[in-house]
């Protein structure tokens, strides 16, 4: 009985992972607005890691600048570049329209002149890449 049992749950959870691991999850279809709002995310994102750095560089400047104050061995502060604000969110919006219009040629001409292939150039002699100079 007990070798019916396991035979049976064995089965059953082989039948389960099949079943599972045969099902395809259709990619999503992202929309125009889909992919903007994502775009803008990511760029948010972006910038709120600018602006964490910039927080961090700040405190640790006072930090630093309270430590040179209050210790009696500091020594003199290295010269570091000044902590750079990334200033308020901008996202700017793309022109969807613009790429749709460049890809399609304006004329059946320039289409036609387009879809011709070039004529073989002329062999031309390799160029010479000089040397680069040596360091002493």
């Amino acid at each position: 009985m007990m070798k019916k049992l396991f035979a049976l749950t064995a089965f059953t959870v082989v039948a389960l992972f099949a079943t599972v691991a045969a099902a395809k999850i259709p990619a999503p279809v992202l929309s125009d607005e889909a992919k903007l709002k994502a775009a803008e995310t990511a760029a948010k994102t972006a910038w709120s890691g600018k602006v964490d750095s910039f927080l961090l560089c700040k405190y640790q400047d006072k930090s630093a600048a309270h430590y040179r104050k209050t210790a009696a061995n500091a020594k003199p502060a290295a010269t570091m570049p000044p902590c750079a604000d990334p200033g308020a969110f901008v996202f700017p919006v793309p022109d969807v329209a613009a790429p749709a219009a460049a890809a399609a040629p304006a004329t059946p001409a320039v289409a036609a002149a387009a879809a011709k292939p070039a004529a073989p150039a002329a062999k031309a002699a390799p160029a010479v890449v000089a040397a680069p100079a040596k360091k002493s």
